[in-house]
């Protein structure tokens, strides 16, 4: 029972510290009069992946590679089927034609690419800063778009910003244009200080989740593998399904599946990135030749059904959400020959 309690604690712990470090890190920016759209593409991005990255990196460093890898796998995967299946259901999601053949195509190249590397090339800071650099890439293009005011539809990095300060709006927190104006004169020490609490705290979050994680996996005597790719995974998603569900009541469908999309880009490019460069670690067999494949089918059916009249229906949703149960009806059922 202590390990449960010790998990749940361990995953409050993750997206608290997660929401303390994004906020601090924004407002730091902000008062250092650094540009809200720079912002945005990247301190959002980054800060909300903090949750993954750290676990991914513990369970990596602790020789824990089906935690470390499966996180961001089963993260990329759950968001497709289970988070944007839920929110479909809830209402409609309207899709941008051109922004779904720059990101989602870009969703799956990613997914491709991590399927490739694992069956090829160990998992080393090489592919690391590969990844990183293609992150860097896609930041500028991001970047370019944004700043040229394209009418190809938002960059998914910008979907990600703007849910998050539209949340930040609702909580009180959207810095006012007096605060703006007035940045260089306004103290930094006190975010800056939040940003590292937020830090100290999503580091404590994820050496309790890691080790609880183990612990039930040996208690049950199934594999971290299946661990890192159910409930660590669906438990660090936890608040792009918050975030996801309220877009898509609001009528914002597009910072619904922008948001999706960025976090997929993220999980790979950045939390892979970081993972292989900070702790080189092996892919488990389990991810390279089952959940890689179902991963990049996740991408594929999420084009083919955006496609379809550019908007993912309700039926659509739900068939997104069921392909996840199926998915757990398999990982599940075998855990002693996995």
């Amino acid at each position: 029972m202590n390990a449960y309690i010790s998990l749940a604690a361990g995953l409050v712990l993750l997206i608290a510290g997660g929401e303390i470090l994004v906020r601090g890190a924004v407002t730091t920016a902000e008062r250092l009069g650094v540009s809200p759209l720079l912002i945005g593409l990247t301190l959002v991005g980054f800060g909300t992946s903090a949750p993954e990255m750290v676990i991914s990196v513990q369970a990596a460093m602790t020789g824990s590679p089906g935690i470390a890898i499966g996180n961001f796998v089963g993260s990329s995967i759950s968001n497709i089927f289970l988070i944007l299946g839920l929110t479909a259901i809830l209402a409609p999601i309207a899709v941008d034609s051109r922004a779904l053949n720059r990101d989602g195509t870009f969703v799956l190249i990613t997914a491709v690419l991590f399927t490739l590397t694992s069956l090829l090339l160990p998992y080393d800071p090489f592919v690391g800063w590969t990844f990183i650099a293609l992150l860097v890439i896609y930041l500028i293009y991001a970047w370019q778009q944004e700043r040229g005011h394209s009418s190809d539809g938002h960059t998914s990095a910008y979907e990600m910003s703007l849910a998050y300060h539209e949340k930040r709006s609702q909580n009180g927190n959207a810095p006012s244009a007096m605060e703006m104006r007035a940045h260089k004169t306004l103290l930094i020490a006190t975010p800056v200080g939040v940003a590292i609490l937020g830090l100290v705290v999503v580091i404590a979050g994820g050496r309790l989740l890691v080790d609880s994680a183990i612990e039930i996996a040996r208690a049950w005597q199934i594999t971290e593998t299946v661990i890192g790719l159910t409930i660590v995974a669906v438990g660090t998603s936890l608040p792009e399904l918050v975030t996801c569900v309220i877009a898509g009541l609001k009528g914002q469908p597009s910072v619904a599946i922008g948001n999706i999309l960025g976090s997929n880009i993220y999980n790979i490019l950045a939390v892979g990135g970081m993972t292989a460069i900070i702790a080189p670690t092996t892919v488990p067999e389990h991810i390279i030749y089952f959940d890689n494949p179902v991963m990049i089918a996740a991408a594929v059916l999420l084009i083919f059904f955006a496609r379809t009249g550019f908007q993912i229906s309700r039926l659509e949703g739900t068939l997104l959400f069921a392909c996840y149960v199926a998915y757990l009806f398999v990982l599940l059922p075998k855990p002693a020959s996995i």
